[in-house]
């Protein structure tokens, strides 16, 4: 991470088939992006990254994939339907609109927190800073007013006999609707998580932070479910598991903070977040919260359905205490595109950039270069060896010097070169991305040379 700025990122993501506007031949929509070839493969391996560490690895957690259409009944027990809203504010001027709270933070570059705050104690900071609409530059505006969150749509075929429904605007109650399905298809002894890594849509004003917050966003997120009397250590050891996820991927501590919550919801005992050290300053990646019995309590009352756990050794009845931990995938993709962000001055004065993602986040894990056109079929051979382990990507476009730069730019950690001598001995050259040193080994041992650098633990 060195020079990094979101532009840098933006432009850097476009060039390189990494992000797209959405609809961008349209003049695009507001907020919402599209991922290309580099950008799709560096993004599921985020979430296989997390999916190996937090689901596959531990015996106790449950992965599910719930619909994003649920009984609108889900939506009154969670209490969205009543009170999920955003404090916004209209410029008079150029009647652009904006979130107040993102006014203050992004005013205070997040060193004052509005989370907190009621609206009018909004209302007076952004007076009292005289703080101007951020897209005419005016003073002159409304006053805060709550807007509705959830997309609405309708489920039906004839006029006047649809009945509403909502796009989910986050993915957990998948998992506590499932609670009593997963515990008992599984035999599922408490404490025990579900997880889950879905779509959500949230009808919100963004910032315009390209993918830091949109209004169509993947979550990758579990709910442990456990006794009371536990509850705060898997709170505090989940605190501990989620950063040392992002360290393993390759973050620095230094780029990384515990930011505890200010004012926590009624239900709640304790909420924290991680923040990063984004382009546009510190902010929130991903949280850990103590959510109390609330939520299958909720769930209880509006379905009618005992969402009670039999303990087998006791025959103890009781509703479980819920743990969550919950990363955006979208979220986390711009922070590893940051934190991997470098920009390197060469012998000769030359600069070149180069994303040094984990191996195991790359896109593709190998490029395969032959020196010249005409001796590609040894490399054609290697990349259908190859690529039934791995991705790989085929590039016999320019000089070696260039091919280097761009395989760089995505952040592919090897390079095999096909040379001449290959022809001869059926030897490479293998790169290093980072180091930029060469190594010479027999074309044999190169899946095993790749597969065991690969690898996220």
């Amino acid at each position: 991470m060195s020079n990094v700025t979101m532009d840098k990122i933006v432009n850097l993501c476009k060039s390189r088939g990494i992000i797209f506007q959405g609809s961008e031949i349209y003049g695009g929509m507001g907020n919402t992006w599209d991922y290309g070839p580099v950008g799709v493969e560096i993004k599921n391996n985020i979430k296989r990254a997390w999916w190996k560490r937090f689901v596959q690895e531990d015996p106790s957690t449950y992965g599910v994939d719930a619909a994003i259409l649920m009984n609108p009944r889900v939506w009154d027990a969670s209490g969205h339907t009543q009170n999920f809203a955003d404090p916004k504010m209209d410029c008079k001027s150029c009647k652009q609109r904006f979130r107040a709270d993102n006014l203050i933070e992004d005013h205070s570059k997040g060193t004052v927190s509005a989370e907190a705050m009621t609206n009018e104690e909004m209302e007076k900071y952004i007076s009292d800073n005289k703080i101007n609409c951020p897209h005419c530059g005016n003073f002159n505006w409304t006053p805060i007013r709550q807007f509705k969150l959830m997309f609405e749509t309708s489920r039906g075929t004839l006029d006047g006999e649809k009945d509403v429904v909502y796009l989910r605007p986050e993915t957990c109650q998948g998992e506590y609707v499932n609670f009593l399905n997963i515990q008992r298809s599984m035999r599922a002894k408490v404490p025990f998580a579900i997880a889950q890594i879905g779509k959500s849509f949230r009808n919100e004003i963004t910032p315009g932070n390209f993918i830091f917050r949109t209004i169509e966003f993947e979550q990758m997120e579990l709910q442990k479910f456990c006794r009371d009397s536990e509850s705060f250590s898997i709170y505090e050891d989940y605190k501990a598991k989620a950063k040392q996820f992002l360290v393993d991927l390759g973050f620095s501590e230094d780029h990384l903070k515990y930011h505890d919550h200010d004012k926590l919801a009624f239900y709640a005992k304790a909420a924290c977040d991680i923040f990063y050290l984004f382009p546009m300053g510190w902010s929130e990646l991903n949280g850990i919260h103590h959510r109390s019995t609330h939520d299958l309590s909720r769930h209880q009352e509006y379905s009618g359905k005992a969402m009670q756990y039999l303990d087998p050794v006791t025959n103890e009845k009781f509703i479980p205490t819920v743990i969550e931990y919950s990363i955006g995938a979208d979220r986390l993709m711009l922070a590893v595109l940051t934190e991997a962000y470098n920009e390197e001055v060469l012998e000769g004065g030359d600069t070149r950039v180069v994303l040094k993602f984990h191996p195991a986040i790359a896109p593709y894990k190998v490029a395969i270069l032959p020196l010249q056109k005409n001796i590609n079929e040894k490399a054609i051979e290697l990349y259908q060896k190859l690529s039934k382990k791995f991705m790989c990507i085929y590039d016999e476009s320019g000089s070696i010097g260039k091919r280097y730069r761009r395989q760089d730019e995505i952040g592919v950690p090897y390079s095999v070169t096909i040379d001449f001598d290959t022809l001869e001995n059926d030897t490479v050259t293998i790169r290093d991305r980072d180091t930029m040193e060469q190594i010479r080994i027999p074309m044999s041992e190169v899946e095993s040379y790749i597969e065991q650098r690969i690898q996220f633990n």
